[in-house]
């Protein structure tokens, strides 16, 4: 307590900033500390606003000193980490249960002691309000009578920990030392759960997970039931759902029994209802289907809006549409009147595999959900074609448009479904040379739309009684795809000129999240170590360009979005190819695109540097191999002080309001030269010159971004196709939510939020 009375007595936190508070704190007279504390903090929170927004630092460090005051009395243990406090920490929080005893197996006393010296509370300074408030109430551990008993400072000096455990013991320290530096000057922040969950007793480090169901009652059961487990892990899901078959197809030679995919998606509605994540929030479950499945319009694009049969409804599911370039160009035919004329079919897949008798090398059946067109060989569009003349397959044919306008009509009113350009991902894929069935590695997306990696299902191969007693069943891993995330902090990063640095050390710490995280489900845990993914993204983006002076509705944010993701991309390759040449390639990296080259060839990276980063992974080989993915970034980007992703600011000036706060907020590093540069927000911008941006970087990125289209709710029809047609032909690989005026505040995906 002495150290809090002495910071303000002598107003060291509180009167930095050239505000009348200075004049406050010394007429409270002997009120006393906590509640002139709070006085402060609610006298600054009701200031903060557009014309003097540096009255949320002052909110922020009178926040922080009374939860320095609370956590010392909720755990009985100082901040003198100089002399021992932080072991003593780490110590008796493990006995508690609070923390694993991961550190203490791995670490000494005195290494404990040691790395504490470099803990910097002073860098605490950093936080807004509502940053210091979202990373205390929603990430700093806390006890079993739910009272915080952890600092920030100590919240990344654990994830630093944690994170490097397993390095060489000679150079770990250091490497703790270099995680601690990059997270607690806040140049980069860890995913959600690995914020949450290091160091602590419960709780996986990986954001979210793909599955691929398929057409069989137990893909479809234990589908659910690996969804189940990930959500109680606190992971979101997403679910390709693409191979099971339609509405009237037959189920063991009876014609008309099949109830389509309606009520296998409600089943996985009430499962992220039932199990909610870590008890935290509801889990979270992304369906994703072909355009050219049966159901596309029997049900699937009315799932989450209000009108329609309430008992074919799914509120709480996340809709995705996975989508060809062929439906695409049908959008374009018109006749000479203008008029839409492109017509599209679609199909039950499970009557595509028994009617079309395609087969793989291995004899498996094959169905359109297993082809897509290359640059030079157009398999999907020969094969949909192949479908369409085959006069006993069963189809349904619209008007491609018409397709089109229930997609939007869905989108305006709920936001999805998120778009999948499936040729276009399967084209960029660095490791198409892994496949499945068929031609076709990558299905579908995850919940934010980011991850793109090689996916297959998870089959039931037999099941035997054993003594009598005991039934085991076996089942044959497919690869179930894990997303390993962090995020730099743009501005922050950009400023430092320390990308290289950054860049170095965070690709590490992802690489270990593979070998430490304990995950739900072994074939998960299979599929992370065999391709050893991770994705690198961003965050800030608005407020670097505003720091800039650089118009978001310009040419110029358009080039430095290009400059700034290649040399992004470059440092990211570069980091993963120097931790091969330390630890080893992961396991399929003979024969991927990053071997022999094609991966910087199609990128066109052609200079010097480029080709001699091209022959070092071709000769040392790369640890990674997937490497770059930009998800939303929504608290953790408000913790750090910046806009959330890449997406543009909300407004100048707002008010943040949850379950259990409401804080007015402002753009962030906000003085009369940046205001000029975040006036126009996000519905009032050219979502064009949005899309433009986005395909520049997208050109540099191996998986995807999580991108928002804003929009006007009397946006007309052929406006927001236009949009969705610029981002197909800027070769995007997936858009995110619609988010139109007329809706609600649309929930993102928390898991994925760093």
């Amino acid at each position: 307590m002495n150290a809090l009375k002495t910071k303000v007595h002598n107003l060291h936190w509180l009167t930095e900033y050239d505000l009348d508070v200075q004049e406050l704190v010394p007429k409270l007279g002997t009120v006393e500390m906590e509640k002139k504390l709070d006085v402060v903090l609610e006298y600054a929170v009701n200031r903060i606003s557009i014309d003097n927004p540096k009255w949320s630092y002052v909110a922020s460090r009178a926040y922080l000193l009374k939860l320095y005051s609370e956590v010392e009395r909720n755990r009985g243990i100082g901040r003198n980490y100089a002399d021992g406090d932080f072991y003593l920490l780490v110590k008796q929080l493990s006995y508690q249960g609070v923390y694993s005893n991961q550190l203490l197996d791995s670490y000494t006393e005195q290494e404990l002691v040691e790395i504490s010296n470099v803990i910097q509370e002073e860098l605490d300074k950093k936080f807004t309000h509502i940053g210091a408030f979202l990373l205390s109430d929603r990430y700093l551990a806390k006890d079993t009578n739910n009272q915080i008993v952890e600092l920030p400072q100590e919240r990344f000096m654990m994830i630093a920990l944690l994170l490097m455990k397993e390095e060489e013991r000679s150079k770990r320290l250091e490497l703790v030392k270099e995680a601690y530096w990059a997270l607690s000057n806040q140049y980069m922040t860890v995913a959600t759960p690995t914020l949450a969950n290091a160091g602590k007793r419960s709780g996986q480090l990986s954001s979210c997970f793909i599955d691929t169901m398929d057409d069989s009652l137990d893909s479809i059961y234990l589908t659910n039931h690996d969804a189940a487990r990930v959500s109680k892990a606190g992971g979101g899901v997403g679910i390709y759902m693409g191979k099971v078959r339609a509405l009237g197809s037959a189920i063991q030679g009876v014609k008309g029994s099949s109830s389509g995919i309606i009520p296998w998606i409600k089943l996985l509605n009430n499962t992220a209802v039932s199990v909610d994540q870590l008890g935290q929030r509801q889990g979270a479950i992304a369906v994703y289907i072909d355009i050219f499945h049966k159901d596309i319009m029997n049900g699937f694009l009315e799932l989450k809006t209000n009108n329609g049969d309430e008992r074919r409804k799914a509120h709480d599911i996340f809709t995705g549409v996975c989508v060809p370039d062929l439906f695409m160009r049908k959008l374009e035919e018109v006749d000479s009147n203008g008029r839409s004329i492109g017509e599209w079919s679609v199909f039950c897949p499970y009557e595509v595999k028994q009617l079309m008798g395609w087969k793989d090398e291995l004899g498996n059946a094959l169905g359109l959900e297993d082809f897509y067109d290359e640059e030079d060989q157009q398999l999907f569009t020969e094969k949909y074609h192949e479908a369409l003349n085959h006069p006993l397959l069963p189809r349904l044919t619209y008007r491609a448009m018409d397709i089109m306008t229930r997609v939007m009509i869905a989108q305006l009113e709920t936001g999805t479904p998120y778009m999948f350009y499936r040729d276009e991902v399967n084209r960029q894929n660095p490791n198409k040379h892994v496949r499945g069935k068929g031609r076709t590695a990558i299905y579908c997306s995850n919940l934010c739309t980011e991850i793109m990696q090689n996916m297959s299902s998870t089959i039931v191969v037999n099941e035997e009684m054993k003594e009598e007693q005991f039934i085991t069943q076996t089942r044959e891993a497919g690869d179930y795809v894990v997303c390993n995330l962090s995020s730099l902090h743009l501005p922050n990063a950009v400023e430092s000129n320390e990308l290289e640095r950054i860049i170095s050390i965070q690709v590490r710490m992802l690489d270990n999240v593979i070998d430490i995280n304990n995950l739900p489900l072994m074939q998960a845990s299979r599929t992370n170590k065999k391709y050893r993914a991770i994705g690198l993204g961003t965050f800030g983006w608005h407020h670097l360009l505003a720091t800039k002076h650089i118009y978001w509705e310009s040419e110029e944010a358009v080039e430095y979005a290009s400059q700034l993701y290649e040399e992004i991309a470059y440092h990211t390759i570069r980091a993963s190819m120097k931790l091969s040449k330390e630890k080893g390639t992961y396991p399929l990296f003979r024969g991927s695109d990053w071997e022999n080259g094609n991966y910087f060839t199609r990128k066109n990276y052609s200079s010097n540097r480029w080709q001699t980063l091209k022959e070092d992974v071709n000769k040392y080989g790369l640890r990674n191999g997937w490497l770059m993915a930009v998800a939303p970034n929504s608290s953790t980007a408000k913790i750090g002080g910046s806009t959330d992703g890449i997406d543009p600011l909300f407004a100048v000036e707002y008010v943040e309001e949850k379950k259990n706060f409401r804080f007015g907020v402002t753009a962030p590093d906000l003085t009369h030269k940046t205001y000029e540069f975040y006036r126009k927000t996000r519905d009032k911008l050219d979502q064009h010159w949005s899309i433009e941006q986005n395909a520049a970087r997208q050109r540099h990125i191996d998986q995807s971004i999580s991108f928002n289209l804003y929009v006007r709710h009397d946006i007309k029809a052929k406006e927001l196709l236009s949009l969705h047609l610029h981002a197909w032909k800027s070769k995007l690989k997936s858009t995110y939510y619609v988010r139109s005026t007329s809706q609600s505040e649309l929930e993102a995906c928390t898991v994925c939020e760093s």
